[in-house]
């Protein structure tokens, strides 16, 4: 079968289903929408972000892992709004939500949905310490996030993988096939998704560009994402290892403006985080 035949068959089933697939959490969605409303309050985000018990006894549990908070360490969602802000009790709710959805039944499925959590939540990561790293403090949290989603059209055609092959539609499955599908799929399903929910047009560009050949060199955040998700690749952390890279080539690097040594210091954090999540995945 051919690959346009292939993406046009996907997309035909893919339109059948729902977009609510269990890739948001509805708390955690509920909590970036605050973000819109400039009137809320620490106690408003708290309370929100308290709807879960389960969701919020995991956001303690990362906001107190030594990636996030380090040595300081918090006993309730207030504290955690009030030591890191709102954006970043957002981002915990979502990176937290987003870990418990990257599991399957199907082993084959559970294999890419542990790798793609690895990848995105390394990138994630790894775009929160450059962008401090480049001195772009304000942008630390959006890029995080934009990181932490750029991927999520993977996760959205997984689920929908799953729930179509559950029901007997799909027969025939192996890695070649799902990355067949990623590759021609992940960034339009991505940006619908993304859209649905109304996230801020900044973390669509970044989904939307972030393998695009032509892209807006002026956003620094796009650059960062692209940047750091070529070097998970070349650290091997996610679906893809691509050790010959060579990121000092990169238009990114160059427009970001970054030395060797910053490079460099930027893999070793993430062949640290790949270490910290192999051990332990969803």
């Amino acid at each position: 079968m051919t690959t346009a035949l292939i993406s046009e068959n996907m997309r035909k089933l893919l339109a059948s289903q729902p977009i609510e697939l269990p890739v948001f959490h509805p708390v955690a969605l509920k909590l970036q929408s605050m973000l819109t409303d400039s009137d809320f309050t620490v106690d408003g985000v708290a309370a929100v972000a308290n709807e879960d018990p389960a969701l919020a006894s995991q956001m303690l549990k990362m906001a107190n892992s030594p990636m996030y908070m380090g040595r300081t360490r918090v006993a309730t969602i207030r504290e955690v709004v009030i030591r890191l802000g709102a954006q970043q009790v957002i981002n915990i709710a979502i990176a937290v939500s987003q870990a418990a959805a990257h599991v399957s039944a199907d082993p084959l499925l559970n294999r890419f949905m542990k790798s793609l959590w690895q990848h995105s939540h390394g990138a994630a990561l790894g775009a929160r310490w450059l962008t401090q790293s480049c001195g772009m403090r304000g942008a630390v949290d959006e890029s995080y996030l934009a990181a932490l989603l750029h991927d999520i059209g993977k996760l959205y055609l997984l689920k929908a993988i799953e729930r179509l092959r559950g029901a007997g539609v799909i027969q025939s499955l192996d890695d070649e096939l799902i990355c067949l599908i990623f590759d021609e799929m992940h960034v339009e399903q991505g940006l619908r998704l993304v859209q649905h929910w109304n996230f801020p047009a900044m973390y669509c560009d970044v989904i939307r560009f972030h393998h695009a050949a032509e892209w807006d060199g002026i956003n620094k955040m796009l650059a960062v994402v692209r940047l750091v998700n070529l070097a998970c690749h070349r650290v091997g952390l996610g679906l893809r290892h691509e050790p010959d890279l060579d990121l000092m080539a990169t238009e990114e690097a160059e427009i970001l403006d970054l030395e060797e040594s910053r490079i460099a210091e930027l893999l070793v954090f993430l062949d640290t985080v790949r270490t910290a999540e192999g051990e332990d995945c969803p």
